[in-house]
């Protein structure tokens, strides 16, 4: 046991001496873009914390009106002074918006609508990761509530506003973790058979297949989707898992930074030409491997037909 242990001490003493070339190595892609924002907005939900402040601040840093819209206002209220004191930009807004509750979900939308004329950029990036078994307010599993259908609903409601600020974009914050997803119509609750790991893939393949019939869907309009796989970052969306936090802690040479991991949303967000790679699914800033299962057209018009059956919404 002395033995092993010494064994694991010098890897992680080595791994550490080699951390800034194993950071650079992988940090990932990074948007080039150049394109500035001024006069344009930007809803992005989950951006007081991680991936999605990093994301609200460079938007901000580049003119847009920015759209905060998270269930912890505090919070939000905190991520916002400290972008707005850093990007000199006083648009960075707050707004209540809890995904695992439709009312909330209505009332966000409703009152953005009265405040805003126009929407250019719409990132689906709040989510949860391995939640011991819950349902929502609306009774869906968390995972599924949260990561998927929440998404879908807000993207409904704000779609007329996007297709009247064209050209504008929806960037949906899926995973690599989407390969090991399956869509289990039969019990997509999960009441049947549980696991919140597999929870977790599954709702991140929804995302995929969201995507990818949107963007079928929106052709012509001039809105344009894209699906995100932001790589392995630090954030607090493992916080539900004691594993996880203890590897992502011993292994942080090989985790992006929050700013990393904001390139691939940023890059689908601004990036000049992407419209013709609508529906696709892009990783470390450039085009991904979908699984099969990602790409079947079946399964991704049943799942939208079936989540406006859960969400009570007609949606042609």
């Amino acid at each position: 046991m002395l033995a092993i242990l010494g064994l694991l001490t010098s890897f992680l003493s080595f791994l550490y001496v080699i951390a800034p070339s194993i950071r650079k190595f992988f940090a990932g892609g990074v948007c080039r873009s150049n394109v500035q924002l001024p006069g344009k907005v930007v809803v992005i939900t989950g951006a007081n914390t991680g991936i999605g402040k990093e994301t609200a601040r460079e938007l901000a840093r580049r003119g847009a009106r920015v759209y905060i819209a998270c269930r912890d206002v505090l919070k939000g209220e905190s991520a916002a002074s400290e972008i707005r004191a850093d990007t000199k930009n006083s648009q960075v807004l707050v707004r209540k918006l809890d995904l695992s509750d439709t009312k909330s979900i209505r009332a966000f939308a409703e009152g953005f609508l009265a405040e805003e004329k126009q929407l250019h950029i719409l990132i689906n990036n709040a989510g949860v990761m391995m939640c011991p078994y819950s349902k929502t307010a609306d009774g869906f599993e968390t995972h599924l509530g949260v990561n998927h259908l929440g998404h879908f609903l807000l993207t409904h409601l704000l779609l007329e506003r996007l297709k009247e600020s064209t050209p504008a974009r929806v960037v949906n914050l899926s995973s690599v973790a989407h390969h090991i997803g399956k869509i289990h119509f039969h019990d997509l609750q999960g009441e049947k058979r549980y696991s919140r790991g597999f929870a977790y893939c599954h709702s991140k393949l929804a995302n995929m297949l969201f995507t990818r019939e949107l963007a079928k869907r929106l052709q012509g309009t001039g809105v344009t989707t894209y699906a995100v796989h932001p790589g392995v970052v630090s954030s607090e969306l493992v916080r539900h898992s004691f594993l996880l936090c203890l590897l992502w802690r011993i292994f942080s040479p090989f985790v992006k930074s929050a700013r990393e991991g904001a390139q691939t949303s940023l890059h689908c967000a601004l990036a000049e030409g992407l419209e013709p790679l609508s529906g696709k699914y892009f990783s470390d800033c450039k085009r991904a491997w979908v699984s099969p299962r990602a790409r079947d057209n079946k399964t991704a018009e049943r799942l939208w037909n079936v989540s406006c059956e859960l969400l009570g919404i007609q949606w042609d």
